[in-house]
């Protein structure tokens, strides 16, 4: 299975990617998660890398597909990966369709996590972190205990959310319909309890 996951903040992409990874026995493979790796280790291409994110500016394409290709050339991809957080725009996934063609792999799916935006909007809003122990709760669906030390965090604040969903609508506005004229997308509700959010996602991968 390779599949591309896709989901606004809050869409409860993190869990779902857990499960598909689970189930399929492959790797979740994080291109944030990727470029911190990169530069810790100082492979060369991760100290490039990190030159670009010291000076605060965007790593740019090619060099993160040349990391993910790098990624997948790993033994434990071989039975598949699911990308997480890549690509971001049709640019990012023209150059990585030209890879995968190149390594005569083929991409199966593209899940897009369908949330409403106002439902996303109260997912992040109202979550909230316990200080001492980093567990992440949510003042309406599940609250913390009594005692917690909760910390409304930066990526919470409304101003911020309004921000990030606004990016990633724009970003998705030209992604989605490239997959979807490929006939690789797959169109996923997001509502609901995450186990019935994860059948309806491998029901979309066709349960295999």
């Amino acid at each position: 299975m390779r599949v591309i996951l896709l989901g606004a903040p809050a869409s409860g992409k993190g869990t779902q990617a857990h499960a598909v990874c689970d189930r399929y026995k492959i790797p979740q493979i994080s291109t944030g998660d990727m470029l911190r790796e990169a530069r810790r280790h100082g492979t060369a291409l991760g100290l490039h890398a990190a030159d670009f994110m010291t000076s605060g500016q965007l790593v740019p394409d090619e060099l993160v597909v040349d990391l993910i290709q790098e990624r997948l050339d790993r033994p434990d991809t071989n039975s598949g990966w699911l990308l997480d957080g890549f690509p971001r725009t049709i640019r990012q996934a023209q150059i990585f369709d030209q890879l995968l063609e190149a390594h005569s792999v083929t991409l199966d799916y593209v899940v897009q996590l369908d949330v409403p935006r106002e439902l996303l909007f109260e997912r992040a809003i109202y979550r909230r972190m316990d200080k001492r122990t980093g567990q992440i709760y949510h003042l309406k669906y599940n609250p913390p205990p009594p005692g917690a030390e909760l910390e409304h965090r930066a990526d919470d604040q409304s101003g911020t959310v309004l921000q990030r969903l606004d990016t990633y609508q724009k970003m998705t506005a030209a992604l989605l319909p490239y997959y979807e004229a490929k006939g690789l997308l797959r169109r996923v509700s997001g509502t609901g309890k995450p186990s019935e959010v994860t059948a309806r996602l491998f029901a979309a991968l066709g349960n295999a």
